[in-house]
């Protein structure tokens, strides 16, 4: 059982390791490429104003 646990710990670990990689990844390319940035904001904004219309 204690092994089961050290393998999850460890899984979880390497998962939210990859997961701050490709976050800082992300934002290094964002500030890099301007449009990316501007497609990302626009995304988002889209995103939002569907939710927005939706709930209504």
């Amino acid at each position: 059982m204690n092994l089961l646990r050290f393998l999850l710990c460890l899984f979880a670990f390497i998962g939210a390791l990859a997961a701050a990689g490709a976050l800082v990844v992300s934002i290094v390319l964002m500030l890099r490429f301007p449009p990316l940035l501007i497609a990302v904001v626009l995304a988002c904004w889209i995103l939002s104003w569907l939710q927005r219309r939706l709930t209504r």
